[in-house]
């Protein structure tokens, strides 16, 4: 009997949800997508739930198997399709792979996402904005000073090849790209340059533009007070935003009920 066709819940602006499509892509593997409606805020959506209690994709469903978290959706695929790994062989560069998804997952994605939350949804403006964003900047100069680091005299975060570090950190930094806070001269730059020519980088990205131009006029207006709509504020995001200034953004938020927190929330 032939498999089924993996199916994954997506959203095209989820980072997370393009390491699982890029993984996805490198490794030849069929699959349909779908965004689940009314991802994002804060209402029911059952069929996501099915897979995801927090509401959060990527979501992957495998036949009866529903998984979550591109970590464990990541780590399902090299062990199910081992014909052409992502990770490397060595022991110490398939531990650093994991140690820069893991810094690129939490501490750089809650940057670019506060970085939304201020240009985009317009949290912050006037002179709190400016210092938000000023400190958002030199957090991510401080990260790739570490992942450069970790580059090396490297072509690929991986090694010699493209694989699942690459993975990891491409999002991110195409984000900061998209942001104007990546120094293209930089070897994080030059290393974005090589990578955006690969057909699965290409698509990948691609997805995540046409997105971005559907929802640049409105998303400001997604989560305004009096909408119904609950934007999720959660673990790092949630530091990043109090640690950057924006103390007065999760109480006001929370006076106007357009922010959540993770599933299972409080009263």
């Amino acid at each position: 009997m032939a498999e089924s066709k993996l199916f994954l819940h997506n959203h095209p602006g989820s980072s997370y949800a393009q390491k699982v499509r890029l993984a996805l892509r490198e490794k030849g593997i069929p699959f349909d997508m779908e965004v689940p409606e009314g991802l994002g805020s804060g209402k029911p959506i059952p069929k996501l739930a099915e897979s995801n209690p927090r509401l959060e994709v990527p979501a992957l469903v495998d036949g009866d198997f529903k998984i979550f978290d591109s970590k464990v959706i990541l780590a399902y695929l090299e062990e199910k399709y081992p014909e052409k790994p992502l990770l490397p062989k060595d022991p110490k560069a398939r531990a650093t792979a994991r140690m820069i998804e893991e810094v690129c997952d939490t501490q750089y994605e809650a940057i670019n996402w506060g970085i939304l939350e201020i240009t985009g949804a317009e949290r912050a403006t006037g002179v709190l904005a400016e210092n938000m964003l000023s400190a958002a900047k030199k957090q991510v100069g401080i990260i790739h000073e570490w992942l450069i680091v970790r580059l090396g005299d490297k072509e690929y975060f991986n090694g010699d090849t493209f694989g699942y570090a690459d993975i990891a950190v491409v999002p991110y930094v195409n984000r900061t790209f998209l942001y104007d806070m990546l120094d293209v001269d930089s070897p994080i730059g030059k290393w974005r340059a090589r990578v955006m020519q690969r057909p699965s980088v290409k698509q990948t990205f691609e997805e995540l533009e046409t997105a971005t131009n559907k929802m640049k006029d409105t998303f400001k207006d997604w989560f305004k007070p009096g909408t119904g709509l609950r934007r999720e504020y959660r673990d790092h995001r949630l530091e990043w935003m109090i640690k950057s200034g924006g103390l007065d953004i999760v109480t006001q938020g929370l006076r106007d009920k357009n922010i959540r927190f993770s599933w299972p929330e409080g009263i």
